[in-house]
């Protein structure tokens, strides 16, 4: 005699099977709210490692405006210039470094997919809410 196929179970095996199946999706459901938490945590780390290296840059832009304004003052029209050239260059590499940040925090802060997926599951095995939506 071979096994009954998932068609052939009677209604008392597929009630007896529920409690494994909610387990198993349940735990499915965190481990992809882990995965996701995890996502955005390296996202926030990678954000903040960039504005903390756009603040060295801009310590070091600090310091060459001093020195142009210093050479500015005295008139030496070619030093003065490469100074201010060099503050430009690091005025960029601020904004560029900034800009990855922006990215890498709006990447961060989007919300959890999982956990409005789970809440819907949980709403659907109560019998409210809106848990028809999805099919």
């Amino acid at each position: 005699m071979t096994a009954p196929s998932n068609d052939d179970r009677s209604l008392f095996t597929l009630i007896g099977d529920l409690p494994d199946t909610i387990s198993s999706l349940v735990r499915a459901e965190i481990d992809q709210i882990k995965a996701e938490v995890s996502y955005k945590v390296k996202h926030f780390g990678i954000g903040s490692g960039l504005v903390a290296g756009a603040a060295v840059v801009g310590v070091f832009l600090l310091f060459t405006l001093i020195t142009t304004a210093i050479f500015a003052l005295a008139l030496v029209m070619p030093a003065w210039a490469a100074a201010l050239t060099v503050s430009g260059v690091l005025l960029l590499i601020i904004a560029i470094l900034l800009w990855i940040a922006y990215i890498n925090f709006k990447r961060g802060s989007e919300p959890l997919e999982s956990v409005e997926s789970l809440k819907a599951d949980l709403d659907a095995l109560k019998g409210t809410g809106d848990y028809d939506r999805r099919f």
